[in-house]
């Protein structure tokens, strides 16, 4: 269609308007300033880039005009009209971006039987898939901890070509726990199906991100090289997708994990495409996704349900937000890190009750946070229950771009529309200030160093009470804070042999010590400040005892690169912070166990062993089994609480340790200015890193590039795997639409309290050797080494369902004890949950979970609703629902129902072995009351939490994923 043509017939035709500059060709553009309306400027600017979106995007049946002058209205129609919202991209990582693209495979299938033509089935929106994310610890220090078997043992003999060879086998003769340093291998030392290499003395392998030497390259080779070889069936239909698939940018494994690839690489800031220029925007299969929001770049974290719908064609609903301003005063503390800082206004903005709303950052305090601290600021909005923490674009953001990915062209590009469109900030001038929902306050001189835990992100700690906080905590009774220990048994202290040498355990000691990638490599600083930490404190003479497991997993190699450039690596090394690989590791259950001497003082004490990472996640029973206090820190703490060995230690006024001279060294002797981080962030974190990271991630790697995979518009599904398999959601497609039936005579499958969060409905970790899914893969002659995680086994529902409700740490009232275990109420035996669900289906019985507060907090997986689909859950009746998961029940095509205000299931007197039925009118409506009426004669009300016509009709339609199979039949 002709420019012309298309300003007539576009119903804001009128709106578009031409960049033009002797920098760079003229770009079309439609300006929603040309609206002549004094509405726009007081617009925040995260509504701004919604209007845009719905403007651009209006073709009168997806996007009509009064979406335009709904969102123009915001500040009338905010929590009352219902707007579409069109995003530039879409951004899947593989963990859950795996069972998205097997589902549109699966979908393919389904309509290839209705004699619909399979490649018809592709993403509509821009889509990248990110196929590194997690990683799974293998090897630790130098020495194999207990390696699982690859999965296919033909690549286990040779690293993947292109790549510095990593020395196969145990180092040096050594066994895990017995060491870290030694060069050689022999092949008396290497696994069986596995060929050492050889490796000449004093020869420095490279980091196969920017060919730098690195410290123990071959610790985070080896560990590459195990995750290609179990995952290879994953890499080969990930493969097959980027072949298949139209519209759609795989990113190879071996480059990052995904948020940071985000950042890096993927964001514009401003998009061109179908002859226009317009902002960048996205939504993401990964809670991370927020962190965009901290260059200018609207977008948030949805299941890959969701993400699928995007993907193909269909705009994300949403009722319009409040935006609460965040306002953002004085000046930040010398010793605050960002981490502090995103703590800090995570509990501020959580006890203001902000939950599904978006947050926009406004004030004199902006100016003073980098763009790295604003994306990890951003970072933690899931966590205060945001949707958003949206950072509008201004000088600091374009000055980070000069140094990543754009070009001169590309920035004056950038600049000036985003001018054009009144989309660029300036904290200088008042008048440019917009009209919030609300104004919250936060002055940054406040702040000081706190960690966050035992057991959740919320509950902050500062740095100088930690000691007195721990101790009341081994006092309280067991809960969120509380561990219920007899004060005689306080100062109690286990001794342990590890390496020839004795040490002492007591409550408190820190046996596991991670650098997480998630929150922290975008930031140069924090990473830095940990590194120069680390440096002072090896030039103190202080170090970290060989027992406790520590680890540094950055999410890209950009980050071993500044940190070896810098000069710190060897010094985090000395102390046992070796890069031992990329992607997500401790914070999700993925880490080597902890010696056995450790583990057997722990329960010979029945101690409180601690966990310290600088990751986001940290609840408990995640790291470790035996580690049952977890406490969240800025890199430099972490460092810091590995060397002192405590958690329960003032380290303001008690030494981190004593160095070979007798000379105590406290913290402050070792922490670095704030004036030492900034000059080697300006020297160091240079765009020579990021274009370099570019180059590579374009030209992928050898392994990748020589994966076989299938050539064909049909995946063909190996009944056999037990990775890839065909998911039965398309089951019974047809074109007629089923009206929801009544759910008549329903148990309860589960009776949960309060606080379920993800992590127990569908478990990220390992997959234990007792559990319903193990039994699944030894069905299929696997042996326990080759579970791997359920996490890399998203693509296979026969085990994400068996590792439904899981978690070792489900409080199921039914059975009153902790466990993956439920009642089965016909019979009265206590079955895995699994079992039991699986004999109601069989018996033709329809499944409620009852629930209590929060219900689905925590990580954005699509498991969580998939799962409990599969297991024949038809609703969940709970106090409250965290946002995404409700949304994720809804696009599965289970009622989320919320008890009326002031009931729960205590207080209507339910015992949960009541039946249910749940009466369901043809004609529903958003927040319309339902009855449940129970077998005992009880009755009470609910609230279905329905919010738009939208979420009715996928719950008509029976989830997302048939109504866009039905949608496609002819």
């Amino acid at each position: 269609m002709a420019p012309g043509s298309l300003q007539h017939e576009h119903p804001f035709g009128h709106l578009i308007d031409t960049l033009q500059s002797e920098k760079y060709e003229e770009r079309r553009y439609f300006n929603p300033q040309k609206l002549d309306d004094v509405r726009y400027e007081k617009l925040p600017f995260c509504i701004r880039v919604l209007l845009e979106a719905a403007i651009r995007k209006c073709d009168g049946f997806y996007v009509k005009t009064e979406d335009v002058s709904s969102i123009l209205d915001w500040q009338k129609q905010q929590n009352q009209a219902e707007v579409p919202f069109s995003p530039a991209r879409v951004l899947l990582q593989d963990f859950t971006g795996i069972p998205a693209m097997v589902d549109l495979a699966a979908m393919r299938d389904a309509l290839a039987k209705q004699g619909v033509d399979p490649s018809l089935v592709n993403p509509k929106c821009p889509t990248d898939l990110i196929v590194d994310h997690s990683l799974q610890i293998d090897y630790s220090k130098c020495a194999i901890q207990s390696p699982p078997s690859p999965i296919d043992d033909s690549h286990a003999g040779r690293p993947p070509a292109g790549r510095p060879t990593s020395r196969g086998g145990q180092c040096g003769g050594h066994r895990p726990g017995q060491g870290r340093s030694c060069i050689k291998t022999s092949c008396s030392d290497a696994p069986i199906g596995r060929t050492p290499a050889v490796q000449i003395e004093n020869t420095p392998l490279l980091c196969p991100f920017h060919l730098q030497p690195v410290s123990e390259p071959d610790t985070v080779l080896r560990n590459q090289e195990m995750e290609l070889s179990r995952n290879k069936e994953r890499l080969q239909f990930f493969k097959w997708c980027s072949k298949a698939f139209k519209n759609i940018n795989v990113v190879p494994p071996d480059i990052g994990a995904v948020h940071q690839v985000n950042l890096e690489y993927l964001c514009q800031v401003v998009q061109e495409g179908e002859g226009f220029i317009y902002p960048d925007s996205v939504v993401g299969t990964d809670s991370h996704t927020t962190m965009i929001n901290g260059l200018g770049i609207l977008g948030w974290g949805v299941g890959s349900i969701e993400s699928e719908a995007v993907m193909l064609g269909q705009p994300v609903s949403l009722t319009l937000p409040e935006v609460v301003g965040c306002k953002l005063v004085g000046s930040i503390n010398p010793l605050a890190t960002s981490i502090d800082i995103v703590l800090g206004i995570t509990k501020h903005l959580r006890q203001a009750g902000i939950g599904g709303k978006f947050v926009e950052f406004f004030g004199p305090g902006v100016s003073q946070l980098s763009a790295p601290d604003r994306t990890t600021i951003a970072n933690m909005c899931p966590e205060y229950n945001a949707t958003v923490s949206f950072f509008p674009v201004d000088d600091i953001t374009l000055q980070h771009f000069k140094h990543t990915i754009c070009s001169e062209e590309k920035l004056a590009v950038l600049g000036d529309y985003l001018k054009a469109v009144k989309l660029y900030r300036s904290y200088d001038d008042l008048s440019e200030e917009p009209q919030f929902s609300e104004v919250i306050e936060m002055n940054l001189s406040s702040i000081v160093p706190h960690v966050s835990g035992p057991k959740r992100p919320q509950d902050r700690v500062a740095v100088t009470c930690m000691k007195e906080d721990f101790i009341n905590c081994l006092n309280e009774k067991v809960g969120f804070k509380g561990f219920h220990i007899a004060k005689e048994k306080h100062e109690i202290k286990v001794p342990f042999l590890h390496d020839g040498a004795e040490y002492s355990l007591a409550h408190g000691s820190v046996v596991i010590a991670a650098i997480i990638s998630c929150t922290n490599n975008c930031n140069p600083s924090v990473m830095l400040a940990a590194g120069l930490l680390a440096k002072k404190a090896v030039d103190a003479g202080l170090s970290v005892k060989p027992y406790i497991r520590t680890s540094l997993v950055p999410g890209s190699g950009t980050v071993t690169h500044y940190l070896n450039a810098s000069g710190v690596l060897p010094s985090l090394r000395k102390l046992g912070f070796e890069v031992v690989g990329y992607g997500c590791a401790t914070c999700v259950g993925n880490t080597a166990p902890l010696p056995e001497t450790v583990v057997d003082a722990i329960k010979q004490g029945d101690l409180v062993a601690c966990g310290v990472l600088s990751g986001n996640r940290h609840l408990e029973g995640r790291l470790c089994n035996c580690v049952r206090a977890n406490y969240l820190a800025s890199p430099p703490l972490v460092v810091a609480y590995a060397i002192a060995g405590t958690v329960s230690i003032n380290l303001e006024t008690e030494p981190l340790g004593v160095n070979s001279e007798g000379k105590e060294v406290f913290l402050r002797d070792i922490w670095p200015s704030k004036e030492e981080v900034q000059d080697t962030e300006e020297n160091v974190v240079i765009a020579s890193m990021f274009k370099e990271l570019r180059s590579r991630i374009e030209k992928g790697n050898a392994f990748w590039n020589n994966l076989d995979s299938a050539e064909s518009p049909l995946y063909p599904w190996d009944p056999k795997s037990t990775y890839i398999s065909c998911p039965s959601f398309f089951s019974k497609l047809s074109k007629e639409q089923c009206a929801p039936l009544n759910i008549d005579n329903a148990y309860a499958l589960l009776f949960l309290g309060d606080n379920v969060t993800t992590d127990h409905i569908s478990p990220a970790g390992s997959i234990a050797r007792v559990s319903a899914a193990a039994k699944y893969l030894q069905s299929k002659r696997l042996t326990p080494r080759e579970f791997n995680s359920y996490g890399a086994r998203r693509g296979n529902d026969a085990v994400m369902t068996r590792g439904t409700f899981a978690s070792i740490k489900l409080q199921n009232r039914l059975i009153g004890k902790t466990g993956p275990k439920t009642l089965h109420i016909p019979t009265g035996q206590t079955l895995d949950v699994f079992e039991a669900a699986e004999r109601y289906q069989r018996d033709g019985h329809p499944l409620i979970i009852l629930a209590g507060k929060e219900y689905g907090s925590g990580s954005s997986r699509d498991w969580v609703a998939k799962g409990p689909y599969l297991l024949g859950v038809r609703a969940v009746i709970a106090e409250s629902f965290k946002r995404m998961h409700k949304n994720h029940l809804v696009g599965m095509g289970i009622a989320p129902l919320q008890f009326l205000p002031g009931q729960n299931a205590d207080t209507l007197e339910l015992c949960g072995k009541e039946r249910f039925t749940i009466s369901i009118p043809q004609e529903l409506t958003p927040k319309q009351h339902l009855t449940v009426q129970t077998s005992t004669g009880k009755s009470f009300s609910v609230v279905p939490l329905f919010e738009n016509e939208m979420d009715l009709v996928f719950f008509q339609h029976g989830g997302i994923l048939k109504y866009m199979a039905q949608s496609l039949l002819p």
